[in-house]
């Protein structure tokens, strides 16, 4: 049985947006793979903080998921169907004993959704139009929802994929567009439910699910990652290395850098048609790990130096 998914993110369920996005940016760079090369537990971990993320940090489907369960988050599950079931039963006029959510799904698939609410409301579900029915009208058929994963290299370049629908494992390519952002939606034609009486077979829609990365951060088209400078490049300047979307650059560190102070790469962010963004580079001084009475000597004549770092801080 799967775990409760603010158990996943170790939240309770009031917990807002805000705390969901701390906990899952936590977890992920804890977990992260990258990180945890060959640990098949943590590696598990990381899919389902993903999983409880995206929904938890959907309103729509965090609602349904607080009152139907992982049931609700199944393609083609309808809510209204569900309560409406529900609220007849309560009343004694509905179907007797427990509701399965298989009946609802096959239910509310098939194409038969006037007979159902004829049955479910007690009228003559079936439409009529002049006399004769629409039964034998050809009809597109439903656009299927689904999610896929995503890296946040091959989303930010663009990437194609090719992905196995289920029931008659047909394989279909998918086309990533750079640039891609969490939540954004793909389409693929013809390849969702089949028509009814000759009609088009409906589309796919396809939401895409960013995984974070263990070094960047996204925000809209920019781009944020912290640099590791060290005590000597900090203090005399240097130049160095910056990994990007389109390939390593030179970004050059000014004398007297302070940890914490960001530069810009401007545009070397994240590509998306004709816009682009920049990337911010946020120093960080790196001490050194060694533990040697040469290293403590330089540290200690480097403080003696600095002096009271914080003598002009104040409320």
């Amino acid at each position: 049985m799967a775990k409760d998914y603010y158990e996943e993110l170790g939240v309770s369920r009031s917990a807002s947006a805000e705390e969901l996005k701390k906990a899952y940016k936590k977890l992920t760079k804890e977990l992260h793979p990258d990180r945890n090369t060959g640990d098949e537990e943590k590696e598990r971990r990381f899919k389902a903080v993903n999983r409880a993320h995206q929904v938890l940090s959907d309103e729509k489907k965090r609602a349904l998921y607080d009152e139907f369960g992982e049931e609700g988050l199944r393609d083609g599950f309808d809510p209204e169907v569900y309560r409406a079931y529900r609220s007849r039963g309560r009343r004694g006029g509905g179907p007797q004993g427990n509701i399965h959510f298989e009946d609802i799904f096959s239910a509310a698939q098939g194409s038969n959704m006037g007979d159902m609410f004829g049955d479910l409301f007690g009228g003559g579900g079936r439409r009529r139009n002049g006399g004769g029915g629409f039964g034998n009208m050809p009809m597109k058929g439903s656009d299927v929802l689904s999610e896929v994963q995503v890296s946040f290299v091959d989303a930010i370049s663009g990437s194609t994929m090719k992905l196995r629908l289920q029931d008659g494992g047909e394989e279909v390519t998918v086309r990533i567009p750079s640039g891609a952002d969490d939540g954004d939606k793909v389409r693929v034609k013809g390849h969702g439910a089949p028509g009814v009486g000759g009609g088009p077979a409906g589309d796919l829609i396809l939401s895409i699910r960013v995984s974070p990365h263990p070094y960047f951060e996204r925000d809209g088209l920019d781009l944020h990652v912290d640099l590791p400078i060290s005590v000597t490049e900090a203090f005399y300047g240097a130049k160095a290395r910056v990994p990007t979307p389109g390939g390593d650059v030179t970004l050059t560190v000014p004398k007297g850098a302070q940890s914490g102070q960001l530069a810009r790469l401007k545009g070397r962010g994240v590509k998306r048609k004709d816009k682009v963004g920049d990337l911010y580079a946020r120093f960080i001084i790196k001490l050194p790990e060694e533990q040697s009475e040469a290293v403590e000597n330089a540290i200690k004549t480097l403080g003696e130096a600095t002096g009271d770092v914080r003598s002009d801080l104040h409320f």
